[in-house]
C-alpha cells in the first residue's frame, strides 16, 4: 500500500500568514490540527472500503476531495466523504462531554471544539469540493451520467463562490470579512481545478523485501468464493503474508496465495466477483 503524500495549497499559506499577522497564530495551528484529523478521517474511511487517499492537501476549510475513480460506487463516495464531518463532530463531542467531568479544561479546549463543530458544518455544505458537494454529486450520479452531475455541482459551486465573494465585496463597505474572501477563493478554486487532488486509488497489497528481512507474520482466512474484490481487501492484513482459502457451499473451491492476492488487486475492479477473477 502506497504511504499518504501531504500537499500544502498556496491558499493554505495565505490563510497562515492572515492569522500571524492578527496575532492568532495558535488559532491557526489548532484549525490545522482539526482539518487534518478531518482527512485521516477520510483516509480511514476509504481504506476500510478499498480505497486510499492518495493524497492529504490542507486547504483552508479542510477536504478538497475530488477523486474521479470510475468504480467508485456512489454509496461508497457518500460514506468516504461523511467520514471527515463524523470524525470532527465526534472529536467536538468528546470535548464537550469532558467539560461536564472537568469544568476547568473548557478555557483550554473551547477554541479545539468550536473549530471541529466549524469545520464539520462548513464542510456539509452541498458545495464542491467540499463533503457536502461530494454526496451530493454521489447522489445526482444515482440519476445522471457521471460529467453531467459533476458539471451541475461545479455550477451550484461557482455560483455559491461568487455569492461569498459579493458578500466580502458589500463587506468592505462596513466592516471587511478577510474570511469571506479565502472561503469564495477556496470554494471557486476546487469548483473550477481540473486537478484531481486526493484521488481515491484502488488498494493493493504486495510483500517487502524489507520486511521480510525483519520478517513477517503469516495469516490464513476463510472467505466465500461469491465475495467481491473489495470484501477480500478489507480482511488482508497489508503487514503480513497473506493465504485466503475461498469456499461454496461448505466446500474448498481455491487458494489463493499473497501473489495471486496482489494480482487480483491490482487488475480487478473492486466489485467484481472472486468467482470470476480466480
Amino acid at each position: 500500500m502506497g504511504s499518504l503524500k501531504l500537499r500544502i495549497h498556496p491558499l493554505f499559506w495565505l490563510f497562515g500568514v492572515y492569522y500571524a499577522l492578527t496575532g492568532r497564530i495558535f488559532m491557526f495551528i489548532i484549525y490545522t490540527t482539526v482539518a487534518l484529523l478531518h482527512e485521516l478521517g477520510h483516509s480511514f474511511s476509504a481504506e476500510k472500503l478499498g480505497y486510499r487517499l492518495d493524497r492529504i492537501t490542507l486547504m483552508p476549510y479542510g477536504a478538497v476531495i475530488s477523486g474521479e475513480d470510475a468504480s467508485l460506487k456512489p454509496a461508497d463516495e457518500i460514506r468516504i466523504a461523511l467520514a471527515g464531518p463524523v470524525t470532527n463532530v465526534l472529536i467536538g463531542i468528546f470535548f464537550v462531554a469532558f467539560w461536564w467531568i472537568f469544568p476547568d479544561i473548557y478555557a483550554f479546549t473551547d477554541t479545539a471544539a468550536f473549530a471541529c463543530f466549524a469545520i464539520a458544518a462548513i464542510n456539509a455544505l452541498p458545495v464542491f469540493p467540499l463533503d457536502g458537494g461530494r454526496v451530493l454529486l454521489a447522489l445526482l450520479s444515482k440519476k445522471f451520467k457521471r460529467d453531467k452531475a459533476l458539471k451541475a455541482c461545479k455550477i451550484v459551486s461557482v455560483a455559491f463562490g461568487a455569492g461569498l465573494a459579493a458578500l466580502f465585496i458589500v463587506s468592505l463597505f462596513f466592516k471587511p470579512n478577510i474570511s469571506l474572501a479565502f472561503f469564495a477563493a477556496f470554494v471557486l478554486f476546487g469548483a473550477l481545478s481540473k486537478k484531481k487532488e486526493n484521488a481515491y486509488v484502488r488498494m493493493y497489497t504486495s510483500m517487502n523485501a524489507a520486511a521480510l528481512k525483519r520478517g513477517m507474520p503469516y495469516k490464513k482466512q476463510a472467505l466465500s468464493a461469491d465475495a467481491d474484490v473489495k470484501k477480500l481487501i478489507n480482511v488482508i492484513d497489508c503487514d503480513a503474508v497473506n493465504e485466503v482459502v475461498l469456499y461454496r457451499d461448505g466446500k474448498e473451491v481455491k487458494t489463493l496465495k499473497q501473489s495471486d492476492i496482489t494480482r487480483i488487486c491490482q487488475e480487478h475492479g473492486i466489485y467484481e466477483k472472486l468467482s470470476d477473477v480466480i
